[in-house]
């Protein structure tokens, strides 16, 4: 199993390393990129994105640096799989140099931070094979492994520090994904999305989704996040205390309480409350003892992760 300075500490760091917010988000709806598919990965090949994608970056990476803590820097690779080539017009061979290219990308933001934010892991990220918000084929972790292993296998040779899947929606996938990470010899995190009753789209809870993927990997992720709903769709799930809330490591949420079917038709941005999304993760990581990564996802920015900096950062060293 591969392994860096960075996951190590990353693995056991008792201070919450952050990183970015809704990526997609802000290149859509923000800077004005067009995003096929939601499929950021083209964007490797336009130099005024990659301008955009530092300054981006960087933005996030000033907040580690003053914080005092490590982060977690995503390749814009979440819709770039080999099969996605076919509905963006790419061949396979294309899709996986943009691959190679986002995590040399990646690697090149680490550098040039390295002295003012040592810990830096790159997450070599990777979404679900079909619909993020409502999967039309429930995979068998069978048939995910074959599905997501070229994608792996290519940003494990690439150099990223580990494999991240962000908006996974039923165990399955999950379970599929771990496997491959494995037997690329990298190690993994899997984030679940719920809708707004705290439910995996798959209609699993949490507590079955975590469990089960542990049961069948032997307890390979690294740990498990929460991403792509607001805080209030899942928090009273958290509030039982048991178990398998020790194995949530991460939380990207999203700005805005609108369900995923509502996001999904959404002509403009919602962004929600920078602040009022501070302070639901102070609540939130009082929930979960294990948190080592914050950041946002749909609608979230710079000022929601700076809020959220502060209650687990500026307010922890005052």
């Amino acid at each position: 199993m591969k392994t860096s300075t960075a996951i190590d500490a990353l693995k056991s760091t008792t201070r919450p390393w952050l990183t970015d917010g809704g990526f997609e988000t802000t290149m859509l709806f923000i800077e004005g990129f067009d995003l096929p598919s939601f499929a950021a990965i083209v964007l490797m090949d336009n130099a005024q994105a990659r301008l955009k994608m530092t300054a981006y970056f960087d933005r996030f990476l000033t907040m580690a640096a003053d914080a005092g803590t490590g982060f977690v820097l995503d390749t814009n690779t979440w819709r770039g799989a080999p099969h996605w080539g076919a509905e963006l017009g790419r061949s396979e061979a294309d899709m996986l140099r943009l691959n190679r290219d986002a995590v040399a990308f990646a690697a090149q933001t680490r550098d040039r931070w390295a002295a003012r934010v040592p810990n830096i892991a790159i997450n070599g990220c990777i979404g679900p094979a079909g619909d993020g918000y409502a999967p039309d084929t429930m995979l068998t972790p069978e048939a995910a492994q074959l599905i997501h292993a070229p994608q792996i296998n290519q940003l494990a040779k690439a150099g990223a520090d580990f494999i991240g899947a962000l908006t996974i929606t039923h165990t399955g996938e999950g379970i599929g994904i771990v496997r491959a990470a494995q037997a690329a010899g990298m190690p993994v995190v899997i984030s679940y999305t719920v809708e707004t009753d705290g439910r995996l789209p798959s209609g699993e809870t949490l507590a079955e989704a975590i469990e089960r993927t542990d049961d069948e990997t032997g307890n390979a992720p690294i740990y498990y996040m929460i991403n792509c709903a607001h805080p209030d769709h899942f928090r009273d799930s958290l509030t039982k205390g048991e178990g398998w809330v020790n194995r949530i490591g991460g939380l990207r949420a999203n700005a805005s309480r609108l369900s995923h079917a509502e996001l999904d038709v959404c002509e403009e941005l919602d962004d929600g409350n920078p602040t009022e999304f501070g302070d639901l993760h102070a609540e939130l990581a009082t929930m979960l003892p294990n948190l080592r990564v914050i950041g946002g996802c749909c609608g979230s920015d710079a000022r929601h992760v700076g809020c959220v900096s502060h209650h687990l950062h500026k307010r922890q060293a005052a």
